[in-house]
Order: structure tokens, then C-alpha cells, then sequence
């Protein structure tokens, strides 16, 4: 390309699971602008502010563009072959040692949107493991914010890849529970420009929005219920509990446990679900008409509800909804991805029903889940000197494990702690070796995550840009740890990291068994298929597992856990407490630099009974630590709660939680629904 001449490349956007089409401008390999591709068949033309910073985001001052290595306590620049050798030495040395289960694995979102990277991470991981489920350590961002979407689809369901995505276009009746759609699009809705289908299905219907907070999309909804955190759950049972006992119930595949259910909810009344939840009793009323007009509901939860104290039985009680009033696998309903890679509709499903796998030592009341360790373990099994190798690939640690106050002296006392990052944070920084890879305009890739995505498809984008600096293929640098380790590499791995072709030749790997071939989707970019919603797969593994299971002995005893200890201070006074956020110009721990600011929304009540003024600093306590925040005070705030978005590096919200406060059945840390103090910062 001639100097100063700009070329426009069609890729997708990595930022999320949603992976809209966009169009890069290049110059001088400058990414110079980023905007929606109107030809892209699924995006048509839409991209959020996080898409369009694609660029800033490759060229971020702070990235790493070669290998790091610690000597004599401080990361300096090395070769990739002194790097890699080092770490595979020392590597080599822990598992002798101390064995397999003395390295700790942590698959970050870094990695989780490479996927050849993440399929050579996993090869790795396994050549370590045999295959044995929690050995070596893994953990991943599902014990963030996901347990108990995997646990009640395998108590429930049978299979722990069961994911409900609603029939957007035809759906009439939908609830969102502790879901932000307007902000979180690509975390599992797959909806784009969600503006629209929100608008849409609101006018043919109803959507209402159960959140304490009236969000972006509250504010596009028929209706909006602000009950206390973690405390829907009693508006679901009572839902359920007047179901069963006034319809609509018109399940579409059989049940077991009905009698059970109606056991565990008896005496559920309005009066007691209101007070629980703290709303008025003529919204329940309200809410359960809407129900009863449109013969059923379709309800999708999000990270309001998963990182909860009561997240398994709010998700269990959606799905419970779902079932009862024939909204699974049904057109207007919620359906299930049969998958673009695996095709889970072209062989028997197993039956999955118990996902809990061997957890970690020093947590031994809690288990692991389909393999994953509590993240709120690490520090601890640090400490207790169980884990004295950590690789990570491509996560902030420090802004996204709870207790940063523990888990950071914790990092920086490890033997070896491998990043696989490309730009420089608090994690790297306590690093022993960071390996520089190729970023994701660097790299050709395909949408690994398929079954996330709202459509059966697959994409694929070449590389746009040359690797900065000295980066090279994450796949690559985990193959040379392998073979320097003297494990077994998969023969159709190229040694060279230059090799023509190298990248597109794993990435075709992958799709060996999919819908189509690598020559068609790297031909097209984009492959897409026909499915019927109304998944027979599905169906036929319901029938098989004898129906859904309404009434998973351990959701019922949670649910009476919980209803007890709610029911016994009915009437007290409740302590302030925060909720988690995601912001529209910021993801997780990335994209500091569009600007969203480190802020607590408050009601004006509370802002008032504290001596907080708008956009005055406030400090905020618990037991674990404290944190500066900007005061948003707003009446889109529940009185009583306050809201604060995690992802920051100066007001990081993991100084506030702890790693003794967590889920009993799962080990997931509380990010929801914590006491707090709150005191204005002098001027």
C-alpha cells in the first residue's frame, strides 16, 4: 500500500460475543477509523462506541509488543527464545516437584476471543491434566458471573450447555431480570442494535424489566419492577406458586417434580413475595396479568441475577416460568442454539445432570463446576503454597477475581506467573513472564463462541494490520511452552511461528465437522444456516431424561434457606448496599479510555441522609477495603441501593468483595447486593 493511501478491509468486532460486522480504514497501518458494515447480512450496518475503538484500542500507548521477562524484580525486555525457555524450565520444575496440580490455569476473555489460541490453550491445559476435572486448578470467567446459569441447566435440563435465547421476533410477553440489553448486548442475548427489537417486541406485546436500578433498558420497556437486590427470586415464586395454581400451564415437553414444586412454594403469598422483594403488591398483581394476556412469558436473566446470593434459585424459577407455561423450545418462546461447530442437534445429547466436579482443598465446602475452581479460591490455595504456578491466559486478574486487597500480594509471591496480554495493567505487572500476541486485528480469527450468537453462523477475518512490535500467535507461544516442556504438540501445529498460512491452517483445524468448510467461510467471511427454533434435538433429550426437572432437591432446600432467613427480619431495616453496572463505553476491565467515569449512582434520599452532593467524591467501605467514587446522584436509583461499575483501576470494585462471601453450592464470589458505608470526601 502506497504511503498516506487509506484502504478500507472488512472484518467483525472482538470486543464481544456479538461480533458485529464493521469496515476498517487503514493508512500507513494506522487503523484511522472503524464504522458498521451496512453489508453485513446479521449487524446490518450497527456497532456500539466499545466496535468503533478498535482503533485507540490497537494503538493504546500502554501495549506490549515484545516479550517481558522479571530480573532482579523488575519486567524487562527479552528474546522470545530466552522467555519461552525460562518459563518452560521453570514450568517443568513445579510440576516435577510439586506435580500437575501445583500450576494454576486461569482462561481469561483475552484468549476466550482467539479461538485458535483458546483450542491450543486447552490442549495444554489437558496435556497437564489427562483429562481429570480439576487437575491442574482451572478457572475462567464462568465462576465470575455464570454458575448458575450452568448449574440449573444441568439440575433442570440434563446438559449444561442448555442456553434459553428468546424468539425475539416473535415473542410478546418478555421479562428481564437483572439484565441490561441496552448495555450487554453480546453477553448472551446475541441482539443488535437492541434499541429496535426492544421498541419492537413492546409494541406487539409487553417487555417489563425486574432491576433495582431503571436502566437503558427499563426505559424502553412496558413496565419497570425495582425490588431490593437479590430479591426477585420471591417475585418468580409467587409467579410460579399462582401459575400452578391459575395457569396459564401449558408445558410444551413433559415435567417431573410438579408436586414437589408446588410443596416448596406453598404458602407463597403476594403479601410475603412483596415484602421480600420490597415493591408494592399491585406491581405482582400487574405482572402476573401481563402473564396471563399473552398465555405465557419468556424471561432472561443476566449478571443482576448471576452474581447474587440467591442467583440459583432466581434462575431456576425463570426457567421454571419457561416450562410451565410452554415458552421452551417453542416459537415465540426461547430456543436453544443447536451450534455452528459442535452440532449438539446431530447426535444424542447425553444426559449431564450433575455438574459439580472435584473444587479446591482449601475451600473443601464448596465444589467445582463442570471443571472450573471458585475464582475466589486462587489467593487462598496460593497462600497455602497448593499453587505455585499460575498461567493466564489473557485475563485481569486484579480487576476481575474477588479481594484484590488479598489476591495481589498473593500473585506477586508465586514462583512463576505466566500473562499472555497486549497491553500493559496491575496484572502484568506482577507478572514473572508476559508474553506479547497478536491482538485481534492482528490475527485471523472465526466467531469460536457460535452458540452464543443469535443465529446459526460462522465468521470469519483475516489479519488487518502487520503484528506490532515483536507479537506473535498465542497458539504459537503456548505449542513452544509444550514442546520446550517436552509435552506432545498435535502434529497439524506449525513449529514456525512465520509459517505461511499458519494461522488460517489452525483456524481450519477447528472447523473440521462444522456446517461448513474453512475454504467456504474464509471465501465469504460469513456462513449462515436455516435451524428451526423449535429444536426436535431438544425435545427428544427432554423426553429422554423423563421431562424437565422442576424440583432439583438441592434448588429446593436453597429456596427454603433463603425464604427462612428472609421471612424471619420481614419488617427491619435493611442496610445500604451496592450493585454491580456495566457502562456502554467501557468492557469489564478494557477501554478505560472512552471516558466512562468511575461513579456511584445514588437516590437523591440516600445521596441526602449522607451529605453527598452530585458529583462530589464519596468513599466507600466494607469490611475488605474502600474505594473513591464520583457521586451520580439520580432517581433512577432504588432508594436503599446504590449502584457502582466494576472494571476500573481507580475505583476497583474488587477492593470491596470478599472471598468468604460466596455461593454455598458453587464458590462464586457476591458481587451484588453488599453492604456498604458511605461518607462524602471533604474538598
Amino acid at each position: 500500500m502506497p504511503d498516506g493511501e487509506t484502504i478500507s478491509r472488512r472484518s467483525y468486532c472482538k470486543i464481544c460475543t456479538n461480533q458485529c460486522g464493521v469496515v476498517i480504514d487503514i493508512a500507513d497501518e494506522r487503523i484511522v477509523r472503524v464504522k458498521g458494515d451496512f453489508e453485513h447480512p446479521l449487524s446490518k450496518g450497527y456497532t456500539c462506541p466499545k466496535g468503533r475503538a478498535i482503533g485507540p484500542s490497537h494503538h493504546n500507548p500502554q501495549a506490549i509488543r515484545q516479550p517481558l521477562m522479571r530480573e532482579d524484580g523488575a519486567l524487562m525486555p527479552v528474546s522470545w527464545d530466552e522467555c519461552l525457555d525460562d518459563i518452560a524450565a521453570k514450568l517443568r520444575h513445579v510440576v516435577n516437584t510439586y506435580g500437575p496440580n501445583a500450576v494454576g490455569f486461569y482462561f481469561g476473555s483475552g484468549l476466550g476471543m482467539d479461538a485458535a489460541g483458546y483450542r491450543m490453550a486447552d490442549i495444554f491445559y489437558k496435556s497437564l491434566s489427562g483429562g481429570a476435572p480439576g487437575a491442574p486448578p482451572k478457572f475462567s470467567p464462568l465462576t465470575i458471573d455464570g454458575t448458575a446459569k450452568v448449574l440449573v441447566a444441568s439440575l433442570v435440563g440434563g446438559f449444561p450447555g442448555l442456553n434459553p435465547k428468546t424468539d425475539n421476533e416473535n415473542v410478546e410477553m418478555l421479562l428481564y431480570v437483572g439484565v441490561n440489553p441496552m448495555v450487554s448486548h453480546g453477553h448472551n442475548t446475541g441482539m443488535f442494535n437492541p434499541a429496535g427489537p426492544i421498541r419492537a417486541i413492546a409494541r406487539r406485546g409487553e417487555v417489563w424489566t425486574i432491576d433495582p436500578l431503571r436502566t437503558e433498558t427499563a426505559k424502553f420497556s412496558t413496565r419497570h419492577i425495582a425490588p431490593y437486590p437479590g430479591k426477585d427470586y420471591a417475585i418468580l415464586a409467587w409467579l410460579v406458586h399462582e401459575i400452578l395454581a391459575g395457569g396459564p400451564m401449558c408445558p410444551a415437553q413433559p415435567i417431573a417434580g410438579l408436586d414437589e414444586l408446588r410443596g416448596a412454594l406453598a404458602g407463597f403469598t403476594r403479601a410475603i413475595a412483596a415484602a421480600i422483594a420490597g415493591v408494592p403488591e399491585q406491581e405482582l398483581d400487574d405482572l402476573l396479568a401481563a402473564i396471563r394476556r399473552h398465555g405465557g412469558v419468556v424471561v432472561e436473566t443476566g449478571t443482576g441475577v448471576t452474581m447474587a446470593s440467591t442467583a440459583n434459585v432466581t434462575q431456576w424459577l425463570s426457567w421454571v416460568l419457561m416450562i410451565l407455561t410452554g415458552r421452551m423450545n417453542r416459537k415465540g418462546g426461547a430456543w436453544f442454539h443447536p451450534g455452528f461447530i459442535t452440532q449438539y442437534d446431530s447426535f444424542t445429547l447425553p444426559v449431564l445432570d450433575d455438574p459439580f466436579t472435584p473444587g479446591p482443598p482449601t475451600m473443601p465446602e464448596v465444589s467445582g463446576i463442570i471443571g472450573d475452581w471458585p475464582c475466589a479460591a486462587l489467593a487462598g490455595e496460593i497462600a497455602a503454597g497448593n499453587i505455585r504456578a499460575l498461567v493466564n491466559f489473557g485475563g485481569s486478574l486484579i480487576r476481575s477475581f474477588p479481594d484484590a486487597n488479598r489476591l495481589a500480594p498473593a500473585l506477586a509471591q508465586l514462583e512463576l506467573n505466566v500473562d499472555f496480554e497486549v497491553v500493559e495493567n496491575e496484572t502484568t505487572a506482577l507478572s514473572t513472564h508476559v508474553l506479547a500476541t497478536k491482538d485481534h486485528v492482528e490475527r485471523a480469527d472465526i466467531s469460536f463462541w457460535d452458540t452464543l450468537s443469535a443465529s446459526l453462523s460462522m465468521l470469519y477475518t483475516p489479519a488487518m494490520v502487520e503484528p506490532t512490535g515483536e507479537r506473535r500467535s498465542a497458539w504459537w507461544a503456548i505449542s513452544q511452552i509444550m514442546r520446550r516442556m517436552g509435552l506432545e504438540v498435535p502434529a497439524h501445529v506449525p513449529e514456525p511461528h512465520d509459517a505461511p498460512g499458519a494461522d488460517d491452517a489452525m483456524l481450519a483445524v477447528l472447523m473440521q465437522g462444522a456446517r461448513c468448510g474453512f475454504e467456504e467461510l474464509a471465501a465469504s467471511g460469513i456462513v449462515t444456516r436455516p435451524f428451526d427454533m423449535q429444536g426436535a434435538w431438544v425435545d427428544d433429550h427432554i423426553a429422554r431424561m423423563g421431562g424437565w426437572r422442576l424440583a432439583p432437591p438441592q434448588l429446593l432446600a436453597f429456596l427454603a434457606e433463603i425464604r427462612r432467613a428472609d421471612e424471619a427480619v420481614l419488617g427491619l431495616p435493611r442496610p445500604l448496599c451496592f450493585i454491580s453496572r456495566r457502562q456502554r463505553r467501557k468492557l469489564n476491565a478494557s477501554l478505560s479510555f472512552l471516558g466512562s467515569p468511575a461513579d456511584i449512582l445514588l437516590h437523591p434520599e440516600d445521596a441526602a441522609a449522607h451529605g453527598i452532593a452530585h458529583g462530589q467524591k464519596v468513599r466507600v467501605q466494607t469490611s475488605r477495603g474502600e474505594i473513591t467514587l464520583i457521586a451520580n446522584v439520580s432517581a433512577a436509583m432504588r432508594l436503599g441501593v446504590t449502584s457502582i461499575p466494576h472494571g476500573h483501576e481507580i475505583a476497583n470494585v474488587n477492593l470491596l468483595t470478599s472471598v468468604e462471601n460466596v455461593d454455598p453450592m458453587t464458590g462464586m464470589v457476591l458481587y451484588t447486593g453488599i453492604p456498604i458505608t458511605l461518607a462524602p470526601v471533604p474538598v
